[in-house]
């Protein structure tokens, strides 16, 4: 195979340019507009209609603008899931509070309930208050135990923030993601379920939550003739040429989930014989991921190689894979912050890929990628 198979291109409808040529047309090229109000309506249609969305510039200001809302401020602290991108925790750090890192549970890869409820007693017992949100992540599009987690969360009193920047379209007992906590968080980065080419959004409990959103995202400009700043605001909306990005998007969004888990399926079907070779799977129908990206563990034991001689092998094949998130409670930015671990994600990073499963990956791609790693464990048993 001489071309190279890449985890998750952006791949287009064909109507983006119509709506980015209208913007032109009608000199819409600055930051709002006609295709930011459609973008924000396609997406909250697609969630259910019932919580009102902000397009922003990314999703990282998602978060940042829902933990404002939550109250966050400097000396206090945020439950975050250890396991995912950085993303989650720096918004955090940019109000000056402490993110307190919580491993993960098994079955979903995400942020263990058991582990939850500790911290929050533990975080309550040492600083005599408790932390002001909990941030559970949807990794790589599996749902997280939100009914659990909704639920301690509930006991203490603490609003939930979904990062659901991975998980648009997957649904937890028939529920979207995105829409199962008091904000939720998405991104359209280049290589997420869709793009434009840039940039996120928040999904809020309200109408009020959503003008308060667009204030804090337009540098908190206050209703004056004049320009009059009351409180700290942010350059944080989304333009009106990438919302065009974004409707183009929205038309075959449910076309690349479709995908997405049928590229799944053909994995699940590849692999399922090769000793070793472990593809992460839904733990039961309550569970149903979008599988935005594919993953795999490699267990060293049984195959005679680890995770990162695969990734180098399958990259001299051409074919793109990537090592699992490095735990926030390892990255050395974090090293001081509270972590209540219990060896999952730390496990999970040491034995794990991605691998291609984005909507330009063909059925020919995976049954390529298949033989590849069905001829390295064969080597790597002789």
């Amino acid at each position: 195979m001489n071309k190279r198979i890449y985890l998750c291109l952006a791949h287009m409808s064909g109507r983006e340019m119509d709506f980015i040529q209208e913007a032109f047309d009608t000199n819409w090229v600055v930051p709002l507009g006609p295709n930011v109000n459609g973008f924000e309506e396609d997406l909250s249609r697609f969630l259910g209609g019932e919580h009102p969305v902000v397009a922003l510039s990314a999703g990282t200001a998602a978060i940042h603008l829902a933990l404002i809302q939550l109250g966050v401020q400097a000396g206090d602290e945020v439950i975050c899931q250890s396991f995912t991108f950085c993303a989650s925790a720096n918004p955090v750090a940019y109000l000056g509070a402490t993110s307190v890192f919580v491993d993960s549970e098994a079955d979903t890869w995400n942020m263990c309930p058991v582990l939850l409820d500790k911290a929050i007693q533990d975080r309550i017992a040492q600083t005599g208050k408790k932390p002001k949100a909990i941030i559970p992540v949807h990794l790589y599009g599996m749902p997280a135990k939100m009914d659990e987690i909704n639920a301690i969360a509930a006991k203490y009193e603490i609003p939930v923030l979904e990062d659901a920047a991975e998980a648009l379209g997957s649904k937890y007992k028939g529920r979207l993601c995105g829409t199962l906590g008091t904000f939720g968080a998405l991104s359209f980065n280049g290589n997420k379920m869709i793009t434009t080419s840039g940039g996120g959004a928040l999904v809020c409990p309200s109408e009020e939550a959503k003008r308060k959103t667009m204030f804090y995202a337009t540098q908190a400009r206050e209703p004056f003739p004049y320009y009059q700043h009351e409180e700290i605001g942010y350059n944080y909306r989304m333009s009106n040429i990438s919302a065009g990005i974004g409707r183009g998007q929205m038309t075959i969004l449910d076309e690349h989930i479709a995908h997405h888990r049928r590229v799944h399926a053909l994995y699940k079907e590849g692999l399922a014989d090769v000793k070793g070779i472990e593809l992460k799977c839904k733990p039961s129908d309550d569970f149903d991921s979008n599988y935005w990206l594919c993953t795999i563990l490699i267990d060293q034991e049984v195959t005679g190689f680890d995770y990162e001689e695969l990734r180098v092998y399958l990259d001299g094949e051409g074919i793109e894979t990537r090592p699992l998130w490095k735990p926030m409670h390892l990255q050395p930015v974090f090293a001081q912050n509270p972590c209540y671990v219990n060896g999952t994600s730390e496990r999970l990073f040491n034995q794990g890929l991605c691998i291609p499963a984005g909507p330009c990956v063909t059925d020919e791609d995976v049954a390529y990628i298949v033989e590849r790693i069905k001829g390295r464990v064969e080597r790597g048993k002789a």
